[in-house]
């Protein structure tokens, strides 16, 4: 994935060893950890009459066998589990660059795939001895069938379309087979074209205007396409070796090495959220808080952005099957300018779009930073003060500290702060950490911050690839909160996160509320792969790889499983489709011996108790309901096998899916004009939860 505002989740050294906790998500059904590049053709000529497409053959610049042969001895060496060079690998090879090549089974046909096989068992030698050939071969005809098939596109969409015949469309590409031959084929992209002309045409147009823009959005994929360079086709291809030692392990051509490092500054300009690829959409994975998007509230998780328009009335560009990098690119832009997407709003039916204005801002560490409110409630007929501390990462001016800044920022720092606002100048008596959507940071802060509520002892256990391992304590015998706590997590609380709450789980020190973590519990390290080698001095890019795991001081890892809350919520983001679970290359869980640590009071009695008060409490509650509404409406979309072309059944579905949402949000209007609250489900009830604890 890529963050508008960085490519990283602050990459924090910390003493005195260096773990980089750099967190990519990696999503099924081949959602990119870094940069997934949808693979194009480099030159072409393309006529609006239809004329034969004349294309550029890919082949390897002079050093792209030296460094392929260096990425496979890397990972074969340094990487933490020592990837071996196989026929297993081999095939694995093979099978998941064709996924990432066609992850919809839509331009590679039956017979292609076959010819391919005959090298499942070759392309470990190839790597052994940097022989990259056959992998240029097979995306130059992958760049030739995507040729054929817009071509055949450009044609179809001269002719008469009908959306009366109750046809449909096999849309959960993961169950389809590669056409059997050139009629299926022809017949797939047919019912491929109508569904999507039938989708713009569900949004109100006339057919002509859908054909115009369908033409357009095919024009504007063959100007990306336009842009890919041998490096790129490389860039791939090794991206792919890389992350079947695992979703975290990637390989960076010298440009995307070179936007990496800019990309560290955290003042660039954009809308404040985290984009990552699945099959042709650009998809929201989540919001920055306090960034332009978040703001707006008009933009969430789980939206596709479909189209992108500079300013008021700029010209909406179609960006389906676009390279994600070029997606941030015409998103990111100067302060106080407009962006418009057209996005596909997560509980959208049928793919229903709306345009959205956003205006651009600086994303600096300042709206990172540490938050802290209170919630006042009724305790037995008193009121009652709870103090809510909000940590969208854990950041730290590394550079500031080095330099003996005084004022330099840091999380444990403006945390011990908060603490000191909320408890002794506000009279907050209990405190909750809302580590929601952090995806990590620095793990010297996650120590020092878990430091800030307990006496003294370990934190977290690292492994590393030799088999060493490593305690990082909090030494400090101070306690500066010693109250009663609660740590809220969800789906896409990572890394330092886990680290954090997993300690505090441990030590039985708070509770820990909300839905089951993300279960990133590895250690990033950055190389450069011009240490090992030169050729021409040439800039050759760099390696990210996993060196390390961590381990919670109970013995088990934060890897894969991640941390399962005290009382658990259910969540729309199902474990295996978002978080570790998701990639079937994602190391696994295990355990290592436990750290000697002392456990705080624990009451397995009071937990039971409290479980059953808050499912008494869900039963009545609404957001609860709608949140198990929406849970079986995405999984019933999820599970969908076939989407119908007749317009009057599609339109239908999109019609109960709209009256659903409208009674809905003025169901959940009614209760706010009410309660003059903003619901906010897990906040509200792990403030309950917290105030029976005590």
């Amino acid at each position: 994935m890529i963050k508008l505002y960085t490519s990283v989740e602050y990459c924090m050294p910390c003493s005195p060893r260096i773990y980089f906790l750099i967190y990519f998500a990696s999503m099924k059904k081949r959602i990119s950890t870094l940069v997934l590049l949808v693979l194009v053709f480099h030159q072409f000529l393309f006529a609006n009459d239809s004329t034969k497409v004349v294309l550029k053959t890919f082949s390897p610049e002079p050093q792209h066998a030296m460094v392929y042969q260096l990425a496979g001895q890397i990972l074969n060496s340094y990487h933490y589990q020592k990837l071996a060079i196989d026929d297993r690998l081999s095939e694995n090879l093979l099978n998941e660059y064709l996924k990432n090549l066609d992850p919809s089974k839509v331009y590679f046909l039956k017979q292609d795939i076959e010819n391919f096989s005959v090298f499942k068992h070759e392309l470990d030698e190839d790597i052994m001895q940097g022989k990259v050939d056959r992998l240029f071969h097979i995306y130059n005809l992958y760049q030739n069938r995507v040729q054929e098939r817009i071509q055949f596109t450009k044609e179809l969409l001269q002719t008469t379309f009908e959306f009366t015949a109750n046809d449909s469309f096999l849309t959960d590409r993961e169950i389809a087979n590669w056409p059997e031959n050139f009629q299926a084929y022809d017949m797939l992209w047919k019912n491929k074209i109508k569904l999507e002309l039938l989708q713009i045409k569900t949004g109100g147009k006339e057919l002509k205007v859908c054909i115009t823009d369908l033409n357009k959005r095919y024009d504007n994929l063959l100007k990306q396409m336009s842009k890919m360079k041998s490096e790129d086709v490389f860039s791939y291809f090794t991206n792919t070796l890389a992350e079947i030692a695992d979703p975290h392990t990637n390989y960076f051509s010298p440009r995307m090495a070179e936007d990496f490092n800019t990309s560290m500054s955290l003042s660039l300009e954009g809308i404040g959220a985290t984009l990552q690829t699945e099959n042709e959409y650009t998809k929201i994975r989540d919001v920055v808080k306090g960034g332009p998007a978040d703001r707006s509230k008009l933009v969430h998780a789980n939206d596709k952005i479909v189209a992108v328009g500079q300013g008021k009335d700029g010209e909406m560009v179609n960006i389906l099957d676009w390279r994600i990098d070029d997606v941030v690119s015409l998103i990111r832009g100067k302060k106080g300018t407009i962006v418009r997407l057209e996005i596909i709003q997560a509980d959208a039916s049928n793919n229903k779009t709306k345009i959205i204005e956003i205006t651009r801002d600086k994303i600096v560490l300042e709206d990172q930073s540490a938050k802290g409110s209170i919630k006042e409630v009724t305790k037995n007929g008193k009121a009652v003060k709870v103090g809510v501390i909000s940590l969208p990462t854990f950041y730290l001016d590394f550079a500031g500290m080095q330099k003996g800044d005084p004022n330099y920022k840091s999380t444990t720092r403006d945390v011990k702060k908060l603490l000191k606002q909320l408890t002794q100048d506000s009279g907050a008596t209990s405190i909750i950490i809302d580590l929601r959507n952090n995806g990590g940071g620095s793990l010297q802060e996650a120590v020092e911050l878990t430091g800030l509520f307990i006496k003294n002892g370990p934190v977290v256990q690292v492994r590393e690839a030799m088999g060493n391992i490593n305690a990082e304590s909090d030494k400090d015998d101070k306690i500066f909160w010693d109250g009663p706590m609660a740590v809220l997590v969800n789906r896409f609380s990572a890394s330092a996160s886990e680290i954090f709450a997993a300690a505090i789980q441990d030590y039985k020190r708070g509770l820990i509320l909300g839905e089951k973590t993300y279960g990133k519990g590895t250690v990033q390290n950055m190389l450069d792969l011009n240490q090992f080698l030169m050729v021409d001095g040439k800039k050759l890019g760099q390696m990210k790889i996993t060196i390390a795991k961590f381990y919670r001081i109970s013995g088990g890892s934060t890897q894969h499983k991640g941390v399962v809350p005290d009382i658990e919520f259910p969540s729309i983001f199902a474990s295996k489709e978002y978080g570790e679970e998701a990639s079937e290359y994602a190391l696994p869980y295990d355990e290592i011996k436990p750290a000697t640590f002392t456990v705080y009071n624990g009451n397995a009695v009071a937990l039971t108790r409290l479980k059953l008060n808050h499912e008494y409490r869900m039963k009545g509650n609404a957001e609860y309901r709608y949140l198990n509404e929406d849970i079986e409406s995405f999984n019933a979309a999820k599970n969908k096998k076939y989407t119908t072309l007749n317009e009057l059944a599609y339109k239908a579905q999109s019609d109960i899916e709209d009256q659903k949402k409208k009674a809905r949000d003025e169901e959940r209007k009614k209760i706010k004009d009410q309660t003059k609250v903003e619901p906010n489900l897990i906040l509200d009830e792990g403030v309950q939860i917290l105030l029976e604890t005590y």
